[in-house]
């Protein structure tokens, strides 16, 4: 995969925000904004893995990625779990068998601390923060190459439970989703998601 691609993945908020308004400026400016478009559009949903790992670098990296995201307040209420052993792996996959861990290589497990959370009503935004990170975590997989699917944890008691005790989680300590990811053993089309007819303009 191209540097180039994954710098400007990374970087997507600032190109989405540059104009191409003619030949001199539409050249490396276009070219990198249309890559994260694309990196964007042709995102999905990967279940099956191939058994090569994903490099400590590269999971760093998609972690950073993660952390970029915007949060209220700048709380960045979030902590992360990686998981590469396959027996954890395979624990964890006993308790939410719908994450898929059978043959994936790397999972993170997106959590909220209510130690960096707001108070009061205010403290659910940390959903929504740590959304913002998986998003974030799930475009920089697919700018790697790699493939992932975001399978959710809370707000089901019954998993939040099971995972918090398998991965040893302190009480203030809330376990948001497992992202399970490897490189791709399937290479499924992306789905066109776009309904006009959903946009609202001005008003409903």
């Amino acid at each position: 995969m191209k540097i180039s691609r994954i710098t400007s993945a990374l970087a997507g908020v600032l190109m989405l925000l540059t104009s191409c308004g003619g030949k001199e400026t539409c050249n490396a400016t276009c070219d990198n904004t249309q890559a994260v478009i694309d990196n964007i559009m042709t995102r999905t949903s990967i279940r099956q893995f191939t058994d090569q790992p994903i490099g400590a670098d590269t999971l760093e990296t998609i972690l950073k990625a993660g952390m970029a995201a915007p949060t209220a307040v700048n709380k960045q209420p979030w902590a992360f779990v990686t998981i590469t052993e396959r027996a954890q792996l395979d624990t964890l996959n006993a308790y939410h068998p719908y994450a898929r861990l059978a043959t994936a290589t790397t999972a993170i497990v997106v959590c909220g601390d209510m130690n960096l959370a707001l108070e009061g009503p205010a403290q659910e935004y940390w959903i929504q923060d740590c959304s913002a990170a998986s998003e974030n975590i799930l475009l920089a997989t697919h700018a790697f190459g790699l493939g992932a699917v975001w399978c959710g944890v809370y707000p089901d008691s019954a998993r939040v439970a099971d995972v918090s005790r398998v991965l040893g989680l302190p009480s203030t300590i809330i376990p948001l989703n497992i992202i399970t990811m490897g490189h791709p053993d399937v290479t499924p089309e992306p789905k066109d998601k776009w309904m006009p007819e959903k946009v609202h303009s001005q008003k409903w």
